[in-house]
């Protein structure tokens, strides 16, 4: 496999963001006097962007239309830019992952989280010089799965996308990497359904940061 970058997706990859979206979408909720939910099932709504998390964390309220559906979903964004850095986490050994990296690959950030709230979070974490390239999920027309959203990533870095590793917790990273055929690595820490991860992983997958340090490492030597 010829790695010429490495391109990471954000929620559930890199950090675990479930606490304040989790705020977000329990407030948003109250305004329309829904009962909050747990963080789990918050999680597993995750991965599709702001719309697809509020259209699931709606799906027990009365039938919304069209206007009321677009002010939960403002009303989560302010909401969640309000708080999104205030619990939000790298996972253990993310630190040590990325310093790794650096050494050997550009890097990019692949996310579906809106760009205003995924530039905030980086840079509260201190991340600001390890991606080369940061892509949310508003940035492009298209967002993952559409593999054209990583496409982009390779062109930004000047390589070919059968040249860039994918590294993600979900179907959808899955599906984005093989749309634009590049390879995956699957990290079982994440938010992966449970009827997607027997599928996820049949593939390449690390089952900690560490891990897949180490087989970063291999492939970098």
């Amino acid at each position: 496999m010829k790695v010429s970058a490495v391109v990471f997706d954000l929620d559930g990859t890199l950090v675990d963001s479930r606490p304040d979206i989790a705020t977000a979408v329990n407030r948003m909720r109250a305004e329309l006097v829904l009962p909050a939910l747990d963080m789990p099932a918050v999680g597993a709504m995750m991965g599709g962007g702001s719309r697809v998390l509020a259209r699931r964390a709606l799906a027990d309220a009365a039938v919304l239309g069209a206007a009321d559906f677009e002010r939960a979903h403002g009303s989560f964004l302010e909401h969640y830019a309000a708080v999104c850095t205030a619990a939000t986490r790298p996972y253990e050994g993310v630190a040590e992952l990325l310093a790794g990296c650096m050494r050997r690959w550009p890097l990019a950030l692949l996310t579906n989280k809106p760009m205003a709230m995924t530039r905030a979070l980086v840079e509260a974490l201190g991340w600001a010089g390890c991606f080369r390239t940061v892509v949310g999920g508003d940035t492009l027309p298209y967002r993952k799965p559409d593999g054209r959203s990583l496409m982009a990533v390779a062109t930004g870095l000047a390589v070919a996308p059968a040249e860039v590793l994918l590294v993600g917790d979900s179907r959808i990273d899955a599906e984005t990497a093989n749309a634009a055929g590049a390879a995956f690595v699957w990290v079982e820490w994440g938010y992966a359904a449970e009827a997607d991860r027997r599928g996820l992983a049949s593939g390449l997958s690390a089952r900690t940061p560490a891990a897949l340090a180490r087989f970063l490492d291999a492939l970098g030597q």
